[in-house]
């Protein structure tokens, strides 16, 4: 993919003038280099300080509720010393922002942020150097706090961003490095303001890309197939074509009915006849394990050390866990507005991918790049579903056919249709204890979930890791073939089934081994984050030692995701008589280096850990083949209110390392500390997911011994 690049005279002409900085960064767009050797520098980042004394910051990165929006003008305020209220951002605009891969994997404050505090260090120089010649010192004499400049010591001696922005025009390219704040001095990160996205969304006036209005614009409802693999062999438009004010349109497969009121478009559909031919239907959520393992081709290695095959063992085990497909399911289904002209077009998009997006528009529209813009809202969560941007291409290629604007929105139904599911995986694992209960050797295999949270972290000599049919999913979308319909990231990709996999097997043979599972962890752990965030969790929590199944509830599960170290507790009911779970209680602490803003971060771990319950107990996707049988959620159960238990997050201080990943890491331990609790009450050992209330009381009743567990002590 092409990087472009943009002069400066075109930026401040672009951004209307005032101080506007440029930073050559080329660290946050690595292919930008071999792509386009001949230039020294990509402007990657930059900022601008008006007339007002307002700075915007430009990022392409998106808002989709995650709150970068407020995080990341909260370090841009940092490091240039100016009042957080006076930081508007613009996110995820193809004319005005830096290119940017997309906003997915954790990565905007870890990835994103250094850049834009670099950034605005960097400001901070060009700012004290025009004020130094305003103010007739030198610059090393000069401060900068709440947007004002000032001679140290003598506070009248002063000049604001604003009055500096007025006296000079200019745009600067700055390459040479900057002194950031140290986390000794912060003010601003590590607080936890008011969202700058708050007003808006709690009063309803944040504006969606299925918000927006243009005059003339068309409202579309397109064709859609019975299932995926699905070949059109007939269509009839002719009862549509003959409603008033509907307009058919037909390119290739794109079969689509417009109107300018949205319930017309809907009743022109209907009118659609159409057969198809559909393709066998053999796979279904039972089969598609063996297909899996017998489609996913060539394992390649991950990482290896010691030997497998001179290993000492005494107790080995075996044990093959199971996933499958799970939905998105936003709150917002997908939504695009397109106005495309004769030599332009404009998309506001639902988008976590605006440039991508806007390359695959120019792309299938004949365009330049430069030509097409793609303009993100507000976005309804995302998760990773909102990678493709299929509704976006969608809207654009009608709007050129029919020359208007045309607002293409998913219904519930198409949502789940058209989602690229986070795909059903397989995980099998030989491992074995020595005579002293210590862990000799690790034999690790994932089929289709990727290498994402495979590697382990416990202190083991020797270890193999291999991975078939799948990727880490970094905006891959899955194996061709190897699914019956499109697969992709999902919140914390890969990392979930691995997660469940491994904690699963440590529980298992912290119990052949007679030892507590937290403290049989600590044995086979060397990594300082790593055990100072199980200890941080056991307090809160209140671990006592105990040997599991205890009948309490309890278990444990921890995970390095996304540069971050996070341990989670739990406690569950388990109703022995249905299977039903109830989980009462979590505890996870997590070590994500600096906290930009710790109110921020506890709401993300929160968020992850209400949503983790879904793929852990509910969330299964039905189909048969490739028809898609959940269409809403009347069967598609996510987790509600009345499920979420008691959480409390525990910020592990660590102002030593960088910002690093929160919105993904504590939903990788979900699935893995339900099924260690459900086991510690229960007896029942879980190895698939979802642990729904028919496998776990199928589990119960399979037990060779059904009583004779502790009673849990309260």
């Amino acid at each position: 993919m092409t990087i472009p690049l943009i002069d400066r005279r075109d930026v401040h002409k672009l951004l209307g003038g005032g101080i506007v900085i440029l930073f050559g960064l080329n660290s946050s767009a690595p292919s930008a280099a071999a792509e386009r050797p001949a230039y020294p520098t990509d402007f990657n980042a930059y900022l601008k300080i008006g007339d007002t004394g307002r700075v915007t910051v430009f990022s392409g990165k998106i808002e989709m509720g995650q709150g970068v929006m407020t995080s990341l003008a909260q370090m841009a305020a940092e490091e240039l010393g100016a009042d957080l209220s006076s930081i508007d951002m613009v996110l995820g605009d193809t004319e005005t922002c830096p290119w940017d891969m997309g906003t997915f994997g954790s990565m905007s404050t870890r990835v994103f942020g250094p850049a834009l505090r670099a950034a605005a260090a960097k400001a901070r120089v060009v700012l004290t150097s025009i004020a130094a010649k305003t103010l007739g010192v030198s610059a090393d004499k000069l401060s900068i706090e709440a947007s004002t400049v000032s001679v140290i010591g003598d506070a009248s001696r002063q000049i604001s961003f604003a009055d500096l922005s007025k006296r000079v025009k200019t745009a600067q390219a700055i390459d040479e490095a900057a002194t950031l704040h140290s986390a000794a001095n912060f003010t601003v990160i590590g607080s936890s303001p008011k969202r700058l996205d708050g007003v808006e969304k709690v009063t309803g006036a944040a504006k969606y890309a299925a918000d927006m209005r243009l005059p003339n614009m068309l409202y579309a409802r397109i064709l859609r197939p019975p299932m995926h693999g699905a070949s059109l062999t007939q269509v009839d438009t002719a009862a549509a074509e003959q409603l008033p004010g509907v307009r058919v349109v037909k390119r290739g497969d794109l079969i689509a009915v417009l109107h300018a009121e949205p319930d017309a478009a809907v009743a022109a559909l209907a009118q659609i006849h159409a057969d198809w031919k559909l393709p066998d239907a053999t796979l279904n959520p039972n089969t598609i394990f063996d297909h899996i393992l017998a489609d996913a081709g060539d394992q390649k290695t991950v990482s290896s050390k010691g030997s497998l095959a001179t290993a000492s063992s005494v107790q080995p085990f075996e044990t093959i866990f199971h996933k499958g497909y799970v939905a998105h399911a936003p709150m917002e289904p997908h939504a695009a507005l397109a106005d495309v002209r004769a030599t332009s077009a404009t998309i506001w998009a639902s988008t976590q991918t605006p440039f991508p997006t806007r390359d695959r528009i120019a792309k299938a529209l004949g365009f330049d790049p430069k030509s097409v813009r793609v303009i993100t809202p507000f976005v309804g969560g995302g998760f990773g579903g909102k990678s493709a941007g299929g509704q976006a291409l969608e809207a654009a290629s009608l709007s050129q056919l029919v020359s208007k604007p045309v607002l293409v929105e998913w219904t519930r139904a198409e949502e789940f249709f058209l989602d690229t599911f986070d795909p059903a995986s397989v995980v099998k694992i030989r491992s074995a204890l020595d005579k002293d209960g210590n862990i000799t050797s690790w034999d690790y295999s994932v089929f289709a979930a990727g290498e994402r949270g495979a590697n382990t972290f416990y202190n083991i000599p020797n270890v193999r890791i291999l991975s078939a049919g799948g990727t880490s999913y970094s905006g891959a979308s899955g194996t061709a073939g190897l699914h019956p319909f499109a697969v992709g990231p999902w919140r914390g990709p890969g990392a979930n089934m691995n997660v469940f996999a491994t904690e699963s097997q440590i529980d298992i043979m912290a119990k052949a081994a007679g030892a507590d599972p937290l403290a049989f962890r600590l044995r086979h752990i060397q990594d300082p984050r790593m055990r100072s965030v199980l200890l941080a969790a056991a307090k809160a929590f209140g671990w006592q030692e105990a040997i599991g199944p205890s009948g309490r509830g309890y278990g444990i599960a921890c995970s390095s995701d996304a540069g971050s170290c996070v341990a989670t507790m739990a406690e569950v009911k388990v109703d022995k008589s249905t299977g039903k779970v109830t989980v009462l209680r979590m505890v996870c602490a997590q070590d994500m280096g600096v906290i930009v803003n710790p109110i921020g971060a506890t709401m993300q771990i929160e968020g992850g850990l209400t949503m983790g319950q879904g793929y852990a107990l509910t969330e299964e996707l039905r189909f048969q083949g490739g028809e898609i049988l959940d269409q809403n959620f009347d069967t598609y159960y996510l987790p509600r209110f009345s499920s979420t238990p008691h959480i409390q997050v525990v910020l592990v201080k660590n102002d030593d390392i960088a910002p690093q990943g929160c919105g993904e890491p504590a939903i990788t331990t979900t699935g893995a500390v339900i099924a260690n609790a459900v086991f510690d009450a229960s007896g029942a050992r879980m190895t698939r997911l979802p642990m729904t209330a028919n496998r776990i009381l199928a589990a119960i009743l399979s037990l060779p011994v059904q009583s004779g567990l502790p009673k849990a002590s309260k």
